[in-house]
């Protein structure tokens, strides 16, 4: 989520027009009436209405590019770069949650081809040095600009220099269908640009040859090939390695066939699909006749979600190895895919002058290069050690006297089995009575509860106009300030259905605005889920799970809302990467274990813990018993605290590990033995309890790699930063208003308009961070406190 303006490209590659996985952009200002279409947008009546949508997107743009050819000021070139974001990327986000949610597959398929021609249109505007040096002019002209204007105009000219514009000194020639190896040939002669001439040339080949992507990838890269660019063909692989990696996933699963059938247990039996062995043995029943029996058995497809409940709930060990080393061994086509995007990633980030893609990456963030986040990772890695070392003894122990063994080492498919089964021994946990006072509404109110609260806005339903919806399920909520009006809409879309986007997201509609002194373009979000059971919101029950993951994206959408800067180039979660996750944080906090690798949206699991989702002061105000209208007990929240903090140092270091994982991979270049499942074992051994399988590589599944490479750090710095700003400015009392005035206007309300240092100071004062190196490091002083850390903290400080 770095602070870019315009963000369409491939995984890997950097842009200036391209988009991010978790903040899609802003949109023009469009007025919702009773002749609206689709989110509001008066063209997406139809599904063919994507087709003007984007004509007219693509004619008001070239119209701002004229007139910021014509030598305005600072002020005005700003503005209207903004203006091109703003009108561009309506498209980009209405098509991507179409794409992700409607459920007619004709508004899907307009969806993408709109996301696929807007998509070159963003490259064109990546490459146009009209703009580029109108950027150049304003920044030299801009001490008389406000601050976030500077900000803006300094950001812009970096973001187009991380795409490679000052690279080469001329315009790109222009595609035409029939001039595709004038393309590859300038290209290969320049070295430069090749990562949005190869994504549209690509496009365009696709389109042309109309063949699917893997047919036209092979004949693409052949012809490539044959004229030596092997620089730009390698680097092609950055457009592609995204959704080939997630298909490689979806379409080589891996399976185990256990037999008989009562080794799989009944709560599980609806994961699997029975079957018959194909040897037959003689039976004689009681009459004396013969026949044939065929063994029944199950057959486990080891998708991420599956693996996870069988290492669970399964207390086969046999099977739960199986199934382990089944799914940590596919797909194996993504061994290949990740060694080459490593590849190509280390070759554009040498291109663009740094030694590595990890410095490539973390430069426009907080911590500033890999050094910084190296030190922070090591110090946390040892700051959990010892007391990780305590738990897997103790969690050894206990297995082996589940198991009435004297010895007896503890395998990575154990872990999660016995660490269920100890928390539920310790605190006598029963999941059905957890999920009673967590009725889908009664969350839902919660969530109100928290906005009353902290920042005096209630959300209240409003009617949707015609073909504004997608779904007769979903609802649309304003949220209402008693003095300031509309603050913003929120659409929610809460349930489960065939072909729907798989997890729980925050989508952005419209970020925020200034769009004169007396008008402001409101933020409009859409929170989607996919809530399980009965549409009737008081009879879906969530567990605790569900719970924080929705008060998670809860927190996003609240970033985005509560977000009054003057340019949607900054508005809401519009913020470098290290920064961008602290507000959700302090709705929750996250840590995964390794059985479970994925979320249902194909994102990292969570097994969420902490703040305003775990505050009994907190859930006491919405967790009501769903028949009786009882209130949560608090000695059932504390179980569930004790619970969620039984192995939270084991937790934690798995998430140092996956960090550090991430920031070797892409680091130095070339890894040693050039082996990434070496590397990987490598650092598992020396940072975590767990052993690793041979022939085993976890990392073809972790998608991180791909959307957030050598970024994944930022969640723990985002975790650290959160403790610190509970601690000292929530905790006392989490809903009082004087907190949510100092939340709002210090911190959210900025979204990426300031620099993410100066707003940290202002909402908590010096200690929060420390400068390392040039770089931006988080203080760790109270996660230490918060996880019962604090002499390993002190004794590290002091040998320091």
């Amino acid at each position: 989520m770095s602070a870019v303006m315009w963000r369409i490209v491939s995984s890997g590659s950097s842009s200036i027009f391209r988009q991010s996985k978790r903040n899609r952009l802003a949109v023009t200002v469009r007025t919702f009436s009773a002749t609206s279409g689709l989110y509001g947008f008066p063209h997406l009546k139809t599904p063919k209405g994507f087709q003007p949508f984007v004509d007219e997107a693509i004619q008001r743009s070239e119209e701002l590019i004229r007139y910021i050819c014509t030598k305005h000021p600072a002020a005005e070139i700003m503005r209207a770069m903004d203006e091109i974001s703003d009108t561009v990327c309506c498209v980009v986000d209405s098509a991507e949650l179409c794409r992700h949610t409607h459920p007619d597959r004709e508004f899907v398929e307009e969806a993408s081809k709109a996301s696929m021609r807007i998509n070159e249109y963003l490259h064109y505007l990546n490459t146009n040095h009209d703009l580029y040096g109108a950027v150049k002019k304003a920044e030299q002209e801009c001490h008389m600009l406000s601050e976030e204007a500077q900000r803006g105009v300094r950001n812009l000219r970096v973001d187009f220099e991380r795409g490679g514009i000052h690279l080469y000194p001329v315009e790109l020639p222009t595609f035409d269908g029939n001039g595709m190896l004038g393309w590859i040939a300038k290209a290969k002669k320049m070295q430069l640009a090749f990562i949005r001439m190869a994504a549209m040339i690509m496009h365009q080949f696709c389109s042309l040859r109309k063949k699917t992507l893997e047919s036209s990838w092979k004949d693409f890269t052949m012809i490539i090939q044959r004229l030596g660019g092997r620089i730009i063909a390698s680097l092609l692989f950055l457009h592609k390695s995204s959704p080939l990696y997630n298909e490689n996933i979806v379409m080589e699963p891996g399976s185990v066939d256990i037999y008989p059938s009562s080794r799989i247990p009944k709560n599980l039996h609806y994961l699997a699909k029975p079957i018959h062995s194909s040897e037959s043995s003689t039976t004689k029943d009681l009459s004396g006749s013969r026949g044939t029996l065929k063994e029944k058995g199950f057959r486990i497809t080891t998708d991420p979600q599956t693996v996870a409940s069988v290492l669970q709930f399964s207390s086969d060990d046999k099977v739960r190895k199986m199934v382990y080393i089944q799914g940590n061994s596919v797909p194996q086509a993504n061994v290949d895919v990740l060694k080459r995007l490593i590849s190509a990633r280390h070759e554009l980030a040498q291109i663009m002058g740094c030694s590595s893609y990890t410095e490539f990456s973390i430069k426009p963030n907080m911590a500033l290069s890999p050094k910084v986040v190296m030190s922070f990772l090591l110090e946390m890695s040892k700051m959990v050690q010892s007391k990780t070392n305590e738990e897997h003894k103790l969690l050894t122990k206990f297995k082996r006297e589940k198991c009435g063994q004297n010895d007896g080492d503890l395998r990575p498919w154990d872990e999660t089995y016995y660490m269920t089964m100890m928390k539920s021994s310790a605190y006598k946990l029963n999941a059905s009575i957890v999920g009673s006072y967590f009725s889908l509404a009664n969350c839902i109110e919660g969530l109100k509860v928290l906005v009353q609260s902290l920042f005096g806005a209630t959300f209240h339903s409003i009617p949707l106009a015609p073909n504004e919806s997608w779904d007769p399920q979903v609802l649309k909520l304003s949220l209402h300030h008693p003095e300031e009006g509309d603050l913003g809409y929120l659409y929610l879309d809460l349930y489960s259905r065939k072909g729907k986007y798989p997890g729980c997201a925050h989508f952005a509609i419209k970020g925020g605005r200034r769009i004169s002194q007396t008008e402001y373009q409101l933020p409009i979000v859409a929170l989607v889920c996919n809530f399980s059971g009965s549409q009737n919101p008081s009879a879906v029950r969530l567990n605790h799970w569900e719970v924080e993951t929705l008060f998670h994206e809860f927190g996003h959408a609240l970033h985005s809302l509560l977000s009054r800067t003057d340019y949607q180039h900054f508005s809401g979660t519009r913020a470098v990467l290290d920064f961008a996750e602290i507000p959700s944080n302090l709705f929750e906090q996250a840590s995964t274990d390794e059985g479970m690798v994925f979320r249902r949206d194909g994102k990292l699991s969570k097994d969420y813990v902490r703040y305003y989702a775990w505050d009994y002061r907190v859930l006491r105000k919405f967790a009501k018993h769903y028949s009786t209208g009882e209130e949560i007990p608090q000695k059932l929240v504390e179980s569930m605290q004790g619970a969620r903090d039984m192995f939270a140092a084991t937790e934690l270091q798995r998430q140092i590990f996956y960090a550090l994982v991430d920031q070797t991979l892409f680091g130095e270049q070339p890894l040693p033995h050039d082996d990434i499942s070496s590397v990987v074992a490598e650092l598992k051994r020396e940072h975590t309890n767990c052993e690793h399988v041979e022939g085993t590589h976890w990392e073809t599944r972790f998608n991180h790699l791909l959307n957030y490479g050598a970024g994944y750090y930022s969640y723990l710095y985002a975790k650290c930063f959160a403790a610190t700003i509970w601690k000292k400015l929530c905790q006392e009392d989490p809903l009082s208003p004087t907190t949510g005035f100092a939340l709002r206007t210090k911190f959210l309300q900025h979204g990426g308009a300031r620099e993410p240092a100066a707003l940290l100071n202002d909402l908590i004062g010096d200690g929060i961070y420390r400068y390392h190196d040039g770089g931006i490091m988080p203080d760790i002083s109270c996660l230490c406190d918060e996880m019962k850390l604090v002499e390993e903290y002190r004794r590290q400080v002091h040998l320091v």
